[in-house]
Order: C-alpha cells, then sequence, then structure tokens
C-alpha cells in the first residue's frame, strides 16, 4: 500500500515483515519494484534514544529510509525553490510499530530523532555512493528551517 506524501517527490510505502518461529524476515526493496532507481549504497545508522541527526540533504542522491530497529521521527522539509510543496514540512514515525520504506528525493532537506527508550537502527538504500561535495548539512536548531524536535502532545 502506498500512502500519499505531502512533499512532492517523496514516497512512502508500508513494508512486509514475514515472521515464524525462528525470527522475522524484514522486506526493504528489491530491483523489481517500480520506484528502485539504482543502487549506490546501503548502511545503516544507528542512533540512541532521544538524539536528533539532522538536517542534511542531498543534492543529487535519492534516500531510502527503512528502519530495521527502533522507532524514529524522521522530519522531511522541501526547501526547493521551484517546488509546489516548497515550505512544506512533514513528520513520519517509522519503525517496529510502523515498518515503512520513504523515499526521499535530492534536494529535500531531512533528519530523525530516534523515539522511545532504545536506540534504534536506520538503513539507508541510496542511489549513489556517499561523496562528502554532495551532502549540505545545517545544525538542528537552525533557523532556516523552523522546526521543534521536542514531543509534541497532541
Amino acid at each position: 500500500m502506498l500512502i500519499e506524501p505531502k512533499i512532492q517527490g517523496v514516497k512512502v510505502k508500508q513494508l512486509s515483515k514475514i515472521p515464524d518461529e525462528r525470527g522475522c524476515i524484514l522486506h526493504m526493496m528489491r530491483c523489481d519494484d517500480k520506484d528502485f532507481e539504482g543502487f549506490g549504497e546501503i548502511y545503516f545508522s544507528t542512533i540512541y534514544p532521544g538524539v536528533v541527526k539532522a538536517w542534511h540533504l542531498h543534492k543529487t542522491m535519492t534516500l531510502n529510509y527503512a528502519v530495521i530497529k527502533g522507532m524514529i521521527k524522521l522530519v522531511v522539509y522541501d526547501g526547493r525553490i521551484e517546488s509546489p510543496t516548497k515550505g512544506i514540512l512533514q513528520e513520519l514515525f517509522i519503525g517496529d510499530s510502523n515498518y515503512q520504506l520513504v523515499t526521499i528525493p535530492p534536494g529535500v532537506w531531512n533528519g530523525f530523532k530516534c523515539i522511545g527508550s532504545e536506540y534504534s537502527i536506520v538503513a539507508n538504500c541510496a542511489t549513489s555512493p556517499h561523496d562528502p561535495n554532495e551532502i549540505t548539512r545545517l545544525d538542528p536548531t537552525t533557523d532556516s528551517i523552523q522546526y521543534d524536535w521536542g514531543i509534541k502532545h497532541r
């Protein structure tokens, strides 16, 4: 099932888990998926409870995030000048309780915070290998993106 995103180009897809008495298989991405763009590298990022890893923007790389352990709050912000969704900010809660694949196109700011009491593991299947000249970073508390990483009591 594909969930309609708010930011142009950001895709959210429910993923499957196949459990049995031995453990669980967590599907993420296949080369024959209709949205698969290409393979550059896959890496895993661990993040401790309450820690924020933000903000970063890739100029040419597409990101494909899935959380294989724990839960994160993934926040995406569209700062692209020509985008019809410029200025839109979107929160996604993904991980053990909501196993999804989130695809983030080039030019969209993103960051995440580990929520819960245990560390999380975020998998990223990127469309190109890491290049330090291709990424732009901002502090999580920058005034450029108006966002409070604290808990929101709704």
